[in-house]
């Protein structure tokens, strides 16, 4: 055995192979041609893109919040055409009901029955717009949907086929005609994530493309590269990527100090614990990782919990973040070695 030292009983790192677990190859090839087809229309935002990716690997909802036109929704209808399956939009209104969202039950005349028509839910990957604008009996429509991938009415229940994945888009700037998302529907996201202005390079980028394209359009040569069983296979995959006892342990005790923090009134929950484990292994595996590291952890830790604490009253008068805060807890958190 080369690679052992008799004396000392150490493994040294010659001829040392380290081999992944799991064969993460065919779906890094395809997420690296997936973030290709996107950056052939959107300029930057590689961190958004990557997050996505990570919420469709781990089966989670994503909430993008940005000011209009820092390209939200057409990433979420570029990445829909990388994939295929199901889409279906829906533009969130105050006038907008449950009914709208999930479907409603029809009298048929030929059969003297009700017959349950099927509302746009009803799809793989659901991009709300302006998630914000409709009351919350419609919000509350997604509850059990988002969670359960399931929906009843009537009495009837009805799975939803896999994948499921909705995308949710909203503007932190303007108020007038919106209502706040209650807690328990934030709590049901995977992300948050918040869209930044381009720097001047790309925006310089986005002109120059703008004005280049001329008649065409911006999809229109996005290839399809992913299936609904790929994206299955893939979901299958990265929960069995590996984590540690200890990094288990370091998941924990970063949850539990947004409880304990004096900066927080509402500290996160238990799935926002589940949240980050899934996010983390996302992470892991577009990095090509068949395990968890740290940094994977607190890749996920703001997106994740960024939305599920609330800053107290004073720090938010102060202007004081709940994404700082939370990098201050990840700061003094210690990393397992």
């Amino acid at each position: 055995m080369d690679d052992i030292n008799t004396t000392s009983g150490e493994i040294t790192n010659e001829n040392v192979n380290f081999e992944t677990r799991i064969n993460l190859g065919p779906l890094l090839e395809h997420v690296n041609t997936i973030k290709k087809e996107i950056e052939t229309v959107i300029v930057g935002q590689h961190k958004m893109v990557d997050q996505l990716l990570v919420a469709i690997l781990s089966n989670g909802h994503v909430l993008l919040e940005g000011v209009p036109g820092v390209a939200k929704t057409i990433t979420a209808k570029l990445l829909s055409k990388t994939l295929n399956i199901g889409f279906s939009r829906i533009q969130f209104t105050p006038d907008l009901m449950p009914s709208d969202i999930l479907g409603t039950s029809i009298f048929n005349l030929k059969s003297s029955e009700f017959e349950f028509k099927k509302g746009p839910i009803f799809s793989n990957l659901i991009l709300i717009d302006e998630i914000n604008r409709a009351p919350a009996k419609t919000q509350a429509a997604l509850f059990e949907v988002m969670e359960e991938r399931q929906i009843t009415i009537d009495g009837s229940g009805y799975q939803l086929e896999a994948p499921f994945l909705v995308i949710a888009t909203q503007n932190p700037i303007e108020q007038e005609g919106t209502y706040r998302l209650p807690e328990a529907q934030l709590d049901r996201f995977l992300f948050k994530i918040t869209v930044d202005y381009p720097k001047l390079n790309e925006e310089i980028l986005i002109i120059q493309r703008e004005h280049s394209l001329q008649d065409h359009g911006k999809l229109d040569a996005i290839k399809t590269i992913l299936s609904s069983e790929e994206i299955k296979e893939y979901q299958g995959l990265v929960k069995q990527i590996r984590v540690e006892q200890n990094l288990l342990e370091y998941i924990a005790r970063i949850v539990v100090n947004t409880r304990e923090n004096a900066f927080l009134y509402l500290g996160a929950s238990p799935r926002a614990s589940i949240a980050i484990l899934n996010a983390a292994k996302g992470f892991a595996a577009i990095r090509g990782r068949d395990f968890v590291t740290p940094e994977d952890i607190k890749e996920a830790a703001i997106p994740v919990l960024q939305h599920r604490v609330i800053v107290t009253p004073e720090r938010e008068m102060e202007g004081i973040t709940s994404s700082e805060i939370i990098k201050q807890i990840i700061e003094t958190v210690e990393i397992p070695r």
